[in-house]
């Protein structure tokens, strides 16, 4: 097969080759109208996604990282309080609760799905104990079911981390819910790869407690509970509106977005199924998943040959991620030195993820997985 070029892991100017129509005809509506803060924009793409994810309250803000932060703000958590949040994800879940001076308390994931599990967190749990970030790691939820069951008897916040899982289907006891809408806030960022992405940088919170809606929403906006009364300590972190315009035309495309991607990792997992070194990324019975990423396990001696394979055939690849949280060198005054967690370890040995987006078409995912295959053959 002849060898192909500019392989992206994620290709936004062809999915944007889509829509650009729409997309300009939105941003250039902004621009004339001179409303670049706030609006009825902003208003409208918080309305609508509140209606996608069937949640009362979304707050936008200027990123996932905020988004995190200002719900933290709004839990009214005290220095020296403890969350918990899985040991193996993006350094930002736990970035926030040092820089506010709370102390996170990172524990081991599940081997299959990635995500933090209900027994990790009871073993975790402390008088400090506050709160509780699941991560929805790589585009599927964690166990929320059992998370809240615990957070319930602890009397604990639960902080939803869904910066990679948004448009995922949560299937409880009780019904359906978006990943996201089950805690106490949900978070998100709108980074250009996510599977709902502006052309910048933005995030949201969502929440169906007033009280806690108010809050937030003071916080995002200096503290104000009206111009220049300043009930709160806050921050200025707003989602513009020319971004806000992007996501509301996307945000009807995220279904089909998201089923894109689950038909390429279909693709990924039916080429990889013979092949005995490749673990492709398991399925939980309990959340959709929307391949936010498409995160394979290969033994640690290939990974880097692989993925020099791999690049010689003009095919990208991460990995996501190869430092343990608690083995950074920030994290070190929060962890006890010597101490290892054993799944965490293994996956940041052995993780590696392939181009995973809307744009793969199968002659795409046939030179892909015909490069991954003769690596093993």
């Amino acid at each position: 097969m002849n060898k192909i070029e500019n392989i992206q892991m994620v290709d936004l100017k062809k999915q944007y080759q889509h829509i650009q129509e729409e997309v300009d005809q939105a941003v250039l509506d902004v621009i004339r109208s001179t409303r670049y803060i706030k609006g009825p924009v902003v208003a409208g793409f918080e309305e609508d996604l509140a209606n996608y994810l069937g949640v009362k309250h979304v707050i936008g803000c200027a990123n996932g990282t905020d988004a995190l932060q200002i719900a933290m703000m709004a839990l009214g958590l005290e220095p020296g309080d403890e969350v918990i949040v899985p040991s193996f994800t993006y350094v930002a879940t736990a970035e926030i609760i040092g820089l506010l001076r709370l102390k996170p308390i990172m524990v081991d994931v599940d081997p299959l799905y990635f995500n933090i599990t209900e027994e990790a967190i009871r073993s975790a749990i402390t008088p400090q104990t506050k709160a509780i970030v699941p991560v929805h790691l790589f585009g599927q939820s964690a166990p929320m079911d059992a998370i809240m069951q615990v957070a319930k008897e602890h009397n604990l916040f639960v902080v939803e981390d869904n910066a990679q899982a948004i448009g995922s289907d949560y299937y409880g006891q009780e019904k359906t819910r978006k990943a996201g809408t089950i805690g106490h806030i949900g978070c998100t960022s709108f980074f250009p790869s996510k599977n709902l992405g502006c052309y910048g940088d933005g995030g949201a919170l969502f929440t169906n407690d007033d009280d806690l809606a108010d809050r937030i929403k003071m916080i995002a906006n200096h503290g104000q509970s009206r111009q220049y009364y300043h009930d709160r300590l806050g921050v200025n972190s707003r989602l513009d509106a020319i971004q806000a315009a992007i996501l509301k035309v996307k945000l009807p495309h995220l279904d089909a977005y998201c089923q894109s991607r689950r038909k390429a990792a279909d693709h990924y997992d039916a080429a990889f199924a013979s092949i005995e070194q490749i673990t492709t990324p398991a399925r939980s019975s309990y959340s959709s998943h929307v391949f936010h990423q498409y995160t394979m396990q290969v033994p640690p001696d290939d990974r880097e040959n692989l993925r020099s394979h791999l690049d010689a055939q003009n095919i990208p690849s991460m990995i996501y991620y190869p430092v343990p949280l608690y083995a950074q060198k920030a994290y070190a005054p929060y962890w006890e030195a010597g101490k290892t967690l054993a799944v965490t370890e293994k996956l940041c040995d052995t993780v590696l993820s392939l181009p995973m987006h809307t744009e793969l078409d199968s002659n795409l995912l046939e030179y892909i997985t015909g490069a991954v295959t003769a690596y093993f053959r």
